[in-house]
Parts: structure tokens; sequence; C-alpha cells
């Protein structure tokens, strides 16, 4: 983990990047996934920490359903930033599996990948049976017994008794990314706590949960051969331009798409066009703000203002952004005008 003092401003946290790999309108996922590939070179360049990919399934407007073939894309080009999953939800994949594949990245790439996991299933349950091919198991429960699997592959240490222990992970044993547990809630800040694991909360949709979460994490927190003192990143969704009315402007397109989404009929990400034209009831708008209350957009002094207040609050140690607007080139420049706020030193290309 990077060495950083006691956060109390933007500029005290460690900065990094997640990307969904939105695919806009009038655009093809190949643009969405080369767009990705940029955007990880350019933030390198610019100093941010990592780069994650998220996982998701049917959902036309995110392209990184396969983070661990999109992470291997990612690695390749770059050089130092750390590369990974924000994160690789637990239940829809034997830990086999996933040990195989990240074992693989982090061979290929040592040092420099990140395994985070989640419980959620991260779509819904018609696809999550398609994804498991079975009916069964459909809930979290038996999450404990299935990252006790993963990290039993990954060091070749089983309890006794559990039948794993007969298998050899190729090439995961002994080569473990850097494991962090994901949450929207409590449950997964306190597995974290007690395993000793860093923790990353998705304050991005779940801000209200954010606070009583990390104070949680904290409290459960033991030292581990891992962390010896809690380590907490969240996820915040960010758009910086050059004034508060453009950045309302460009993230417009992202409520609209959230709105779709909650109405069951999720697509590509919308123009800003398409949102102003949009003919929104007033119980649409209702959905539309509660969005926006998790949401940083502003000029530079609106968003440098903001994260201030909200690292200030949270106490994070890692601010992880992500920004999602049509026009891959805004999405660059406020990764950009970020990086400045937050006075990254950038990387010589």
């Amino acid at each position: 983990m990077p060495s950083i003092p006691s956060p109390a401003s933007l500029s005290a946290v460690v900065l990094s990047v997640l990307d969904l790999a939105p695919v806009t309108s009038g655009t093809t996922v190949g643009q969405a996934l080369r767009n990705s590939l940029d955007l990880a070179r350019r933030t390198e360049r610019l100093g941010y920490h990592r780069y994650w990919v998220a996982e998701h399934h049917n959902m036309p407007g995110i392209a990184s359903s396969a983070p661990a073939v999109l992470i291997g894309h990612l690695a390749s080009v770059t050089e130092r930033m750390r590369i990974g999953a924000g994160g690789v939800m637990l239940p829809n994949h034997a830990p086999l599996v996933i040990a195989e594949q990240f074992g693989m990245l982090e061979a290929l790439h040592p040092g420099r990948i990140d395994l985070g996991i989640g419980r959620a299933p991260g779509t819904d349950q018609v696809t999550a049976r398609a994804l498991r091919r079975t009916a069964d198991a459909m809930s979290a429960d038996d999450f404990p017994e299935q990252l006790g699997d993963l990290m039993s592959f990954f060091s070749g240490v089983f309890p006794a008794g559990n039948p794993m222990q007969a298998i050899t992970a190729v090439p995961g044993l002994g080569h473990q990314p850097e494991l962090w547990l994901l949450g929207s809630s409590g449950y997964s800040a306190q597995v974290a706590g007690m395993l000793g694991l860093p923790f990353s909360f998705a304050h991005h949709f779940a801000s209200e949960n954010t606070e009583p979460a990390l104070a949680l994490y904290r409290k459960a927190f033991r030292p581990s051969d891992v962390l010896d003192q809690p380590y907490a990143m969240i996820g915040v969704s960010v758009l910086c331009a050059e004034t508060d009315e453009h950045a309302r402007w460009l993230a417009a397109p992202g409520g609209l798409a959230f709105l779709r989404l909650a109405q069951g009929r999720p697509g590509p990400f919308p123009t800003p066009e398409e949102a102003a034209a949009y003919p929104y009831t007033a119980h649409d708008l209702r959905i539309i703000e509660s969005r926006a209350s998790n949401s940083v957009v502003g000029s530079p002094t609106t968003v440098q203002r903001m994260l201030d207040e909200l690292v200030l609050r949270t106490r994070v140690d890692e601010l992880m952004v992500t920004t999602i607007t049509p026009s891959h080139a805004d999405r660059v420049r406020s990764y950009e005008m970020l990086a400045e706020l937050a006075g990254l030193r950038a990387v010589p290309s």
C-alpha cells in the first residue's frame, strides 16, 4: 500500500480510476474498449495509482463484462500503474477459475495486479442463473466459504479435510494478486476488517451507507500479514469541467442512463442532446436527483470543495474516481483537471 499522511483533503489521498468501459450512443463496444486502453495510458502518465474495471452483465452500456480479459490488455499497455478488478463478483464464478485467471495475470505482470472481490451478483437473477448454469446458490450466503477457497488456492494452505486441497491452482499458487474486499453495506466491511484486508466501498451508488460501513471496517480490523492498520478506499463519481454549467451538461446523460436502468430498460449511454430532449416526469427527476446526490459534478473550484469535504468526513486513504460522459475527450479532460487539483506528479511518457 502507498504510504500517505493522515488524509484531510484531496491532495492528501491517493487517486485511482474506476472504468466501466462505457458504450455511448452512436459508438461501438470495440471503440469503448479502445477508449479504456487510451484512458489507462493517459491516467498512468498523469500519476493515478491504480486502474480498475468492474464486472457487469446484461448491460448494453457497459463493456467490462470480462474483467480478467480486459485487465490483461490494460496491463500490457501500461508500465507502472496497478491494474485490477473492482470487482469480480465471487458468486458468479468458481474460486478455482478466479485463482487461475488472476494468478496468470500476476505471473505476467508481477506486483501490479489487484483482485477486488464482491459478494453480490452484479446483475439480475436471470443473468446470474445463466452465468452459473444452475438455480442453486443464488444468494451470497456461501460467500465466506468461497472466499476461503479462493485464498487457499493462492496460498496452497487449506483447512483440514477440505477436498479442494487435492487441487493445485496453476498458475494461481504462489502468484496472489493484491486482494481487496468490496462492498456497499456493512457485511463485507466487517469481513475485510476481520481478515486484515483493504476495503473499498461503493460510495458512488450507496453513499448513505459509506460512513457506517467504514466505521464497521475500522472497528473490526485485525492486523494481518497484508496490513498492520486499516486501509480504506471509496468509489466516487466525479465529472470536472471548466464551469459548473458545462459539467452539469456533460453529466446529464448519466442521469438519463440511471433512470433507464431503474426502469428496467438499460441501453448505451445517451448524448447530452438526448438527455436534454427527454420528457422527464416529476418522478423521473426525483430518481435522477437521488443519483446526483452521490456524485461530484462541477468546475474545478466546486469539485475541489466537494472532494475536500468528502475526504475530511470519511477519512479514507484513497479515492477511486469513475467518470462517465459520452465524449472520450471530455472524460480524459476531467481526469486531467482532477489530477491538477490533487497535485499529482505527471510521469514522462
